[in-house]
Order: structure tokens, then sequence, then C-alpha cells
């Protein structure tokens, strides 16, 4: 059995939230003020996520499971719960999402307990601007993090940046410049309406091609090839070997290929970031479903995705979560 929608898609690829909480306030994420927490008791325990992760690599085929947030770092006993999904037969690929504030501390013991990579949210080189942007002090805390992560093994270390005109839009060539300086690879995403406060503003996202058009005044740029399910178009630098990857989640979308499935830090399932739907797991886990039943569940919520997310047409309405409460 495995998760296939009605358009041939199959969902290999599982994000898995582990908390909706987070360290920062980034602008275009949330408000300065942040959001309502989901309680503690809603919240997926460790042996509820282990129990549906296995269920999803055991009977429905998934063989990639990315933890994210929130900030997943925030949740107590990471290191032990990565232990777990990593000792799972057949064992997934297990990466993490983290705005890496605090992989100075955890990413060697990440790396002993499984994790094999992760990636890093960093949007400028500037203190002052990171401090702009996330409303909090800390980018000396996300280089830090990402050296850790690079000495602990946790390769390759990706790092995501989102640009906002007016802000950081100037920023493509010399975020390329500093990863490539220490051997990151750097993915540029699209601003996306995934925002709490819904003030996302399409004239304020720098799109696809206008990063590609930045970069192309400094380096070379040329497509690497079929990026089959990859959310990033990569391109080579320079000739290559080295890439930089453009997700144009918004002006180029890749629906038609995604293999992608949510499961949210309260146990509902999301077959797409933007949909209005979700299929709850929670209720029949704690009611005592067995793991056929969960995974019958499962495959229906799938079966159902649509098309495509919408944006751009005059149905579409931003999703009830913000992204902090869906897990990228």
């Amino acid at each position: 059995m495995r998760l296939i929608d009605t358009f041939g898609r199959v969902a290999t690829d599982l994000r898995v939230s582990l908390t909706d909480r987070c360290t920062l306030r980034c602008t275009y994420c949330m408000p300065a003020d942040g959001v309502p927490w989901l309680p503690s008791a809603e919240v997926l325990s460790d042996d509820e996520v282990v129990r549906l992760v296995r269920v999803a690599v055991e009977r429905l085929g998934v063989t990639e499971v990315r933890l994210t947030g929130g900030e997943p770092t925030l949740r107590p006993g990471l290191v032990g719960l990565v232990a777990r999904l990593a000792a799972l037969r057949p064992r997934p690929e297990l990466s993490l999402t983290t705005n890496g504030l605090s992989l100075a501390r955890t990413a060697a013991a990440l790396r002993a307990a499984g994790l094999d990579r992760v990636n890093v949210s960093l949007d400028t080189t500037d203190p002052a601007r990171f401090a702009e942007i996330t409303r909090r002090d800390r980018w000396h805390d996300v280089v830090a993090g990402l050296a850790a992560a690079d000495a602990a093994g946790l390769a390759p270390v990706k790092v995501n940046a989102v640009l906002t005109r007016g802000l950081n839009d100037d920023e493509a060539p010399t975020l390329l410049r500093w990863c490539l300086e220490r051997g990151y690879e750097l993915r540029f995403i699209e601003q996306m309406p995934l925002d709490a406060q819904h003030g996302w503003n399409r004239s304020l996202m720098v799109t696809a091609a206008e990063i590609l058009a930045a970069l192309r005044a400094e380096f070379e740029i040329t497509p690497a090839g079929d990026r089959g399910s990859a959310p990033a178009e990569s391109f080579l630098i320079d000739g290559g070997p080295t890439t930089v990857g453009v997700i144009g989640s918004v002006t180029a979308p890749f629906c038609a290929a995604c293999d992608r499935v949510r499961l949210t830090a309260d146990g509902h399932v999301r077959n797409c970031l933007f949909a209005r739907e979700e299929s709850d797991l929670r209720t029949p886990l704690r009611g005592g479903a067995d793991d056929d039943e969960l995974a019958e569940r499962w495959r229906k919520a799938v079966w159902g995705k649509r098309p495509g997310h919408g944006i751009g047409e005059p149905s579409f309405r931003q999703p009830e979560r913000p992204m902090s409460a869906i897990g990228g």
C-alpha cells in the first residue's frame, strides 16, 4: 500500500512537525508578539510520533522523514526521538529543518543519534538585518550552529533563504558567496502566503526569476538538469560542480511532481502546505485504532489531494494555520 492520489502522484517524503513553537518572530511568518500555541495535551507524544512514522515507513512506502516545526529543536528529548526514528526498518532518511539557534549545542548528539542532514534558515549575512527580520539578535548563534552541523557531518549543510523586497532583496549574490566560502548549499525560497497575520503581499515577494537575474549579474548560472520531485530547481555555479537552488513555489509551482505529505504536531495529515482540509489521526490513534486503520485513514487523506495549490486563482484562500503550525 502506498500514498497515491488521484493524479498518480506518490508521497514518499513525510514532513513531521514536532511543535508549533518558535524562538524567532520572522516578519514574514508571525507577528511580533507571536501566536497562541497548541496546548501540550494536543501535541503528539514521542510514542505517538514514532508509531505514526512507523506506520508511514512500514506500510505506506515513506522513505524520507523531515522533522520540522515551528522550531523542532524546542522539542524536549529530540535526540532520543531521532534515535528511535533512525531505528525503524526500513530506515528512512532523516533530516531536520531548523533556525539553527541551538545547533552549536546539539549537532553532534543529533548526528550520533542518526540524523542525516539539516536545513538551516538564514536570510541575511548582516547581523543587524537579521535582527530586523527575526526580531531577535541571534545571527551569531545561527552561524555557530551551521559550523557545528558541518563539523558533526550533517552534510550537505543546506541554507534556506527568503528574500523580501525592500528589506534584503539585494543579498542574493552576497548570500551565495557567503555559503560558497563555507561549503554550504544555498536554496532561495519565494515568500509564500503562510504568515500567521495573513498579511502576505505578492508585491513584496522577490520572484525566482528576479533571484536568478541577480545571481547571473555576478555568476555564471546554468540549469543543472531535471530536478525530479525536488522542490528546488538546481543551477550550476560557474560551470559546477557546486549548485544553488531556487524554489519558485508561487511563480513556478512544482505541484505536478510533488511527493510530500505532512503530519502536524497535533496529529493531522495535510496533503499540501496550502490545503484547507486536514485528516485527524490523533483521535483514532488515542482511541485504540490499530495500524491497519491508521494506514487506511492516511491513504484516504492523500487520495483526495488537489492538483495544485491554486495561488493566483480567484478561489484561493490562505489556510488558517500558518507555516509555524503546519511544518515546512
